[in-house]
């Protein structure tokens, strides 16, 4: 009895363990507890976080941005986690709302509550506007949380004697990755960097920097500042002063010149200059940039110049080398070399709008040895490949500004050597200027003037020969083999041979009547960012290209500034007057 007994209390028991073990409850389903409502600008980084307390073990996290799946995350039964994720502001309105909304499971499956975290988009405040004068000098730096305005005539160091002695003054500008500059209109605001001083403004495609017109969007236009002028100790052929210095165009100051080819004038890279190029006496104008004897110390990569009031880019004399450059729909002439320059330029385009052209007459080269046609050494004898100049006639029934002249115009005895290089869309492809007293003709006798893998093509149904003659005036040519448009003089010839003779005799040259079987975009001649990549045509420019000899220059197997990469991508701007810059 006694066995049954302790039997019957151990099955009992038994009874009693299975029950409680039965009946046990589920661990606690997660709780979570999201971040706390923020907010930030368009660009921002904002930290997107949760805490998960998860006493059956962490299985899966959710985590939904405006109801769609942001992230979803498996986990190995962790009973606590803390998470964080980056989440950068979109290009939203301000006062947007963006929520983020949490739930987790748990490894019995049950879930938690929703929990939520809002991010707000704020407005971007308007930067601090910091007023530059005078004189300049020792360390400078300008940072992009700011925006600079140029007060008048900004002097980096201080050159004043007008002559090839140490400066008075020098200093060296470092600029941010992203600053704005703006320029004074009623002070005619410039920036100088005189000799032995240096400009290290380095941008990225991302944050290129920027000097622009101080006014509003929609009141924007060419002229409304200076511009940027550096100015070197390199060679120059203009010494009006003594040693080899002379003073660029205005007499405002700037002197140039000496006789250290390797000087540093600092670095540009990824910096555009727009709405500059005034007049700082009649005729006498500064250009977006104006490189006076700047040496080949000197970095100059990525540069834009857009709606200037004269030259979007010009070199007096010196030794600099230059790379990926971009003319802008400036007034008077893209390129602009001469007074003795000897670097080398690669990759550079130039793109004009059909009616605006300047009086002196438009074009995309314009070289001279200097402008009194001497003989002056050193001699301006640039090399240049890869560059596409396109004029403002993209159809026959585009009408365009008179004052429009040569896609390449050469005089003044220079001697240049030209490579790769496209040029459509104006009433002359190239002009080989005989004046001066050393005539251009003479240097291709000598093969001093050299043009390989030239392509000059026209417009289809422009006048008679595609170059806009037409009622019996020869007012076009792809070669101009005659002294004026309108009175067909004949210009003496390259040897035996006439200059478009010549032209076709050199290696690589041609002559297209229609740029539309080119393989380049109709969107180069409209508004806003053109397709630059060249695609197939019958004459595509894509092959039949030879790069210079030479350490600096990048081999290419094209004609033109670009084939399937477009190095303009990121930074470059081709509609600054609707760019807000206040912010």
């Amino acid at each position: 009895m006694k066995a049954l007994r302790t039997i019957s209390a151990l099955l009992s028991l038994a009874l009693v363990f299975n029950a409680c073990k039965k009946d046990d409850p589920l661990p606690l389903a997660p709780t979570l507890t999201a971040g706390a409502a923020t907010n930030g600008k368009v660009g921002d980084v904002v930290k997107i976080t949760a805490t998960i307390n998860a006493p059956g073990g962490l299985k899966t996290l959710t985590v939904l941005k405006n109801g769609q799946v942001f992230e979803s995350k498996a986990f190995a039964g962790e009973a606590s986690v803390a998470y964080t994720k980056d989440y950068t502001v979109e290009a939203l309105p301000v006062n947007s709302v963006v929520t983020f909304t949490f739930q987790a499971t748990d490894n019995s499956n049950q879930t938690s509550t929703l929990a939520t975290q809002v991010i707000t988009v704020s407005a971007i405040p308007a930067k601090q506007i910091v007023e530059v004068r005078g004189v300049l000098e020792g360390n400078i730096s300008w940072t992009k949380d700011k925006i600079y305005k140029l007060i008048g005539f900004v002097r980096l160091g201080e050159d004043l004697r007008a002559q090839n002695t140490a400066p008075t003054k020098t200093g060296v500008l470092t600029i941010q990755a992203g600053t704005v500059i703006i320029g004074d209109r009623a002070s005619k605001a410039t920036l100088i960097i005189h000799r032995g001083s240096q400009i290290i403004a380095n941008g990225t495609a991302a944050e290129p920097i920027v000097f622009t017109s101080e006014r509003a969007v929609g009141e924007r236009e060419a002229g409304d500042w200076g511009g940027l002028v550096i100015c070197g100790r390199a060679l120059t052929n203009l010494a009006v002063i003594a040693q080899g210095v002379g003073e660029l165009e205005g007499s405002y100051g700037a002197f140039h010149g000496g006789s250290n080819t390797a000087d540093n004038s600092g670095s540009l890279k990824y910096v555009r200059v727009e709405y500059a190029g005034i007049p700082i006496n009649p005729n006498q104008e500064v250009n977006s940039f104006t490189f006076g004897s700047v040496g080949n110390g000197t970095t100059m990569e990525y540069l834009q110049a857009s709606f200037g009031g004269d030259d979007s880019f010009e070199w007096f004399g010196g030794s600099a080398n230059a790379k990926y450059l971009v003319a802008y729909r400036g007034l008077d002439d893209d390129f602009d070399i001469d007074n003795g320059f000897t670097g080398n330029l690669q990759f550079g385009i130039g793109i004009r709008g059909a009616t605006i052209a300047d009086q002196s007459g438009s074009n995309g080269f314009e070289i001279d040895n200097d402008g009194a046609g001497t003989a002056n050494t050193p001699i301006t004898a640039p090399t240049m490949s890869n560059f596409s100049l396109i004029g403002a006639k993209e159809n026959n029934s585009t009408a365009i500004n008179p004052l429009f002249q040569n896609g390449m115009h050469i005089r003044r005895g220079p001697q240049p050597k030209i490579f790769n290089t496209f040029v459509t869309g104006y009433p002359n492809g190239i002009f080989l200027d005989p004046t001066g007293s050393v005539s251009v003709l003479e240097n291709a006798t000598k093969g001093t003037l050299v043009m390989n893998n030239v392509v000059v093509s026209g417009v289809a149904g422009w006048g008679t020969n595609n170059f806009g003659a037409g009622a019996g005036l020869p007012n076009g040519f792809s070669i101009r083999d005659v002294n004026t448009a309108t009175t067909p003089a004949a210009l003496p010839n390259i040897g035996t041979q006439t200059p478009s003779a010549w032209f076709a005799a050199q290696p690589g040259n041609k002559v297209i009547t229609d740029w539309t079987t080119t393989g380049v975009s109709a969107t180069l001649f409209s508004s806003g960012r053109p397709m630059f990549t060249v695609g197939a045509g019958a004459n595509t420019l894509t092959t039949g290209g030879v790069a210079p000899t030479g350490a600096f220059f990048t081999a290419t197997d094209f004609v033109g500034a670009f084939k399937t990469t477009d190095w303009t991508a990121g930074w470059a701007n081709f509609a600054p007057q609707t760019t807000d810059y206040s912010k």
